[in-house]
């Protein structure tokens, strides 16, 4: 995020949270142990600044879109943000994640639940596939609809000649990882066989990558675990409105 804002708004960033020079904001975040070095903090200016041409740098032109999925991450959610309103956003992580108190601000109720959403891996994977889907070899040539808003044990449906495949969407941050099935996506997983395909987007802390896992309750071995629901209050009206 930060090194998204750096590449984003430049000098105006840094100036919303009283410095002068990038130098100084970079050791502020290296002193409040937000990164282990000044050229940490740098790198990731230089890792979006191909994506910003206006800001005059070209950055890390030689990794090409390495970062891309962080970019549609961030644009995603707080990309119609203001220069001042992103870093109120930005001081809401340091407070949050680093315990940083030296800035105030304001930041909305949605502002909040979008850096809540901030934090999923899931979030991430889907735009990344929703992007990329048709690298698959699978899905080349098919047109995708979004099915999350049903919470029918799968994210989108996928149309390839008038064939239809379920894609449900796993994210994992390193190169390797379990995944679950809830109930809802193990029977869905069931009943659609070979047309139920998960997919793996493996590495999203670094570069991601594909991996297709189709029938996974054939190609697969799942353990059933009963998970104990958290008891949860509802709060009922007591007299009727009119």
């Amino acid at each position: 995020m930060i090194g998204y804002g750096l590449s984003k708004f430049n000098d105006d960033f840094i100036k919303e949270f009283g410095f002068l020079t990038k130098s100084a904001f970079y050791e502020f975040c290296v002193e409040n142990k937000i990164a282990d070095t000044v050229g940490t903090v740098k790198n990731r200016m230089d890792l979006f600044d191909p994506f910003f041409p206006k800001n005059g740098r070209k950055g890390w032109w030689q990794k090409g879109d390495a970062y891309i999925h962080r970019k549609i991450l961030i644009d995603s959610l707080f990309g119609k943000e203001k220069v001042n309103e992103y870093a109120d956003i930005v001081k809401l992580y340091m407070n949050k994640s680093f315990k940083v108190k030296d800035f105030k601000y304001h930041a909305k109720p949605i502002i909040k639940s979008r850096f809540k959403k901030l934090q999923e891996t899931g979030l991430e994977a889907e735009l990344f596939f929703m992007e990329n889907f048709n690298q698959i070899d699978i899905f080349q040539n098919g047109s995708l609809e979004d099915a999350r808003l049903f919470g029918d044990g799968y994210d989108f449906q996928i149309e390839v000649k008038k064939h239809s495949y379920l894609a449900e969407i796993k994210g994992i941050r390193g190169k390797k990882g379990k995944f679950r099935l809830t109930e809802n996506e193990y029977q869905k997983a069931r009943e659609y066989e070979d047309d139920y395909i998960v997919t793996l987007i493996l590495n999203l802390n670094e570069i991601p990558k594909f991996l297709t896992i189709e029938n996974p309750i054939k190609n697969l071995k799942f353990e059933e675990k009963l998970i104990k629901s958290r008891i949860s209050k509802e709060y009922h009206l007591i007299n009727s409105i009119c």
